[in-house]
């Protein structure tokens, strides 16, 4: 049986992975063992932090959305429980659009809700 060398792909292997890991500091950009274990903790991080984005976006549109009404004299949940009362679809990233773009619109919006 012949032999196979493989420190070709063992190179190639460690070039990409050394690559991946470039930016990061200390033993973490120069060590093969240290990168593999910090790419893998930052592809984990990377995970969790798309679905925390959803959560923060959904929470900024909410402050928004707050400060826009308190200034019109009503508050986010009497605003939101009046809309789904009243059956007006707009979902509160509109809503939070709306209400920093287009005052005057938003307004509008907001008396119609109120009545």
């Amino acid at each position: 049986m012949s032999r196979v060398k493989r420190s070709l792909m063992a190179m190639k292997h460690r070039r990409n992975v050394l690559k991946q890991a470039k930016g990061f500091r200390f033993g973490r950009s120069k060590k093969e063992v240290e990168a593999k274990v910090a790419l893998r903790h930052a592809g984990a991080y990377a995970f969790a932090h798309r679905k925390d984005k959803k959560t923060d976006m959904r929470r900024l549109w909410t402050t928004r959305l707050n400060a826009g009404l308190r200034a019109l004299g009503i508050t986010y949940s009497v605003f939101i429980d009046k809309l789904t009362k009243k059956n007006i679809i707009l979902n509160r990233k509109m809503l939070a659009e709306i209400a920093a773009e287009n005052e005057s619109a938003f307004t509008r919006i907001v008396e119609q809700v109120k009545a």
